[in-house]
């Protein structure tokens, strides 16, 4: 049986430090890589990255919807991205955003989650605006075959911003809210690191969300926006705090842009500065 995804993160952190590299094909990475902007370009792109970081970074994130925008056959490059990541001992954090409701959610599971879906990933990203109870059966799912949801709580778009810090009957924001749900989900099964983690940009003010950094020490914690987004390593432990040692730290743009003779170095100085941050 395939150990709890918090078990299996904590051991990835343990040995390779806590960088995640997005794997996000954009266009103009593809131009700038002498790929096309096709597919094939996108699964070349990602078979290089994964090459990349293995050994040198816990994690990889793939964008979902840079594949998805080539339609049956982006979904083919993907599966064989995430085929190549499996054969090595890099998590796999599919960026898919998943979101709805009942069957259709769990439907959802079955496709990230499934030990005989060619989409299998170690953990996969999902939204809670039907409420975080929507996403029950998928995180079952996922907790059953020892794989791990990240729910979007404050994300480091400013469109967000109005609906997130919305005050709940509850008294909480609507990020709190949902910080208190994954809290109280991951507490009566994991021990050590949760399975259930949060999507937290580190561009965001999370005190003005309502959120207590404080109370995420064994809480997986996705940070977009460090790089090109703006956030700096060295904002690491002044942005999470006690919890830094939960943080996947998540740049893409910064290091993907070194290109493809230039990736690998660009994964392990990142990586290094990180693990200095955090030291």
């Amino acid at each position: 049986m395939t150990a709890a995804f918090g078990t299996r993160l904590e051991a990835a952190f343990s040995r390779y430090g806590q960088l995640c590299v997005g794997i996000d094909p954009h266009p103009y990475l593809l131009g700038e890589w002498g790929l096309p902007a096709t597919a094939a370009g996108a699964r070349d792109f990602g078979l290089r990255v994964v090459e990349a970081a293995t050994g040198h970074a816990p994690i990889v994130k793939p964008q979902v919807a840079f594949y998805e925008r080539y339609g049956s056959a982006g979904f083919a490059a993907l599966e064989d991205v995430l085929a190549a990541a499996r054969e090595t001992d890099l998590l796999v954090l599919g960026d898919a955003k998943r979101g709805d409701i009942g069957t259709t959610m769990d439907s959802y599971g079955d496709a990230w989650f499934s030990d005989d879906s060619p989409l299998r990933v170690d953990a996969a990203t999902a939204v809670a605006y039907q409420g975080l109870g929507a996403d029950a059966g998928f995180i079952a799912t996922a907790r059953a075959a020892g794989r791990g949801v990240f729910v979007l709580a404050a994300t480091s778009n400013r469109e967000a911003r109005l609906t997130q810090t919305a005050i709940l009957q509850t008294g909480s924001t609507v990020a709190a809210g949902i910080v208190e749900g994954v809290l109280a989900d991951n507490s009566p099964s994991d021990q050590g690191m949760g399975s259930v983690g949060l999507v937290l940009g580190a561009t965001v003010d999370l005190a003005d969300h309502g959120i207590d950094v404080g109370t995420l020490r064994s809480t997986p914690i996705l940070a977009p926006g460090f790089g090109a987004q703006g956030a700096q390593f060295s904002d690491i432990r002044r942005l999470f705090g006690a919890a830094s040692g939960s943080v996947l730290v998540s740049a893409s743009r910064s290091i993907l842009s070194a290109g493809p003779s230039g990736v690998a170095e660009s994964i392990r100085r990142a990586s290094g500065e990180v693990t200095a941050c955090l030291a």
